[in-house]
């Protein structure tokens, strides 16, 4: 998967939208109305930073599975936020996977009346 295919899968998600919060050059994807948003996914230009687990302890079987393609994200990797590497050996399937996993995770936690209708 390249990031425009992954920019692709997150617009497909119900409610979801692009979000450019910190002016750089891939978005975010929010799920949720307006300001009360939530983003589910981080785009780089080679990762995706995704809601790999509810725990860090949970997140942490992407590392012991893909040590070289899979990172703790900076500043939120306590909550259970990891990087995942675009193009390497994390299969795309899996990718996919990750990426609706943090969105069904993120939704989970929004208000009933901001969930989007599926």
């Amino acid at each position: 998967m390249d990031v425009t295919q992954v920019h692709e899968l997150c617009a497909a998600l119900p409610g979801a939208w692009p979000d450019n919060p910190w002016d750089h050059e891939h978005p975010v994807f929010k799920v949720g109305p307006g300001e009360r948003g939530k983003i589910f996914a981080l785009l780089g230009a080679t990762t995706v930073g995704v809601k790999a687990g509810a725990t860090r302890d949970v997140a942490d079987e992407w590392l012991h599975r893909y040590p070289d393609d899979a990172s703790v994200m900076a500043y939120i990797g306590r909550s259970g936020w990891n990087d995942l590497a675009l193009g390497g050996a994390i299969p795309d399937d899996e990718l996919v996977e990750a990426v609706e996993e943090s969105y069904r995770m993120v939704v989970a936690r929004l208000p009933k009346k901001d969930r989007p209708d599926a």
